[in-house]
């Protein structure tokens, strides 16, 4: 059992919200540990339980900067390459598949879809 507060889905107090709601306020937790917790029933599972921050304790979000901008462009454009064949399939590649769709069909493919 936890020693946070909990309340019931959409019933939680003003001054606390979720990491997405402090996101989209431009807010980020700031190292605060969890204030409360929230709870949202399930009919054949356990509630899904999310954690409530203090508004008041939150900071802003920290700025992209250009290496991280570099960074983040670096890791999409690998999440494109195929490993098969080397080029840029012009979409994200399944990770189910792990390669292109021509590579893992490549008898149905069609010159031009991976160009």
């Amino acid at each position: 059992m936890s020693s946070l507060p909990t309340y019931r889905w959409r019933l939680a107090p003003d001054g606390y919200a979720t990491r997405r709601q402090l996101r989209a306020r431009g807010l980020r937790p700031g190292g605060q540990g969890g204030a409360a917790q929230l709870e949202r029933p399930r009919r054949r599972r356990g509630p899904l339980v999310a954690y409530l921050y203090r508004v008041d304790l939150a900071k802003p979000v920290r700025p992209m900067t250009p290496a991280k901008w570099a960074a983040l462009a670096k890791a999409n454009a690998a999440r494109r390459l195929c490993r098969e064949c080397g080029r840029d399939a012009g979409y994200v590649i399944p990770a189910a598949l792990g390669m292109c769709v021509p590579c893992a069909y490549p008898e149905g493919s069609c010159d031009g879809i991976a160009a």
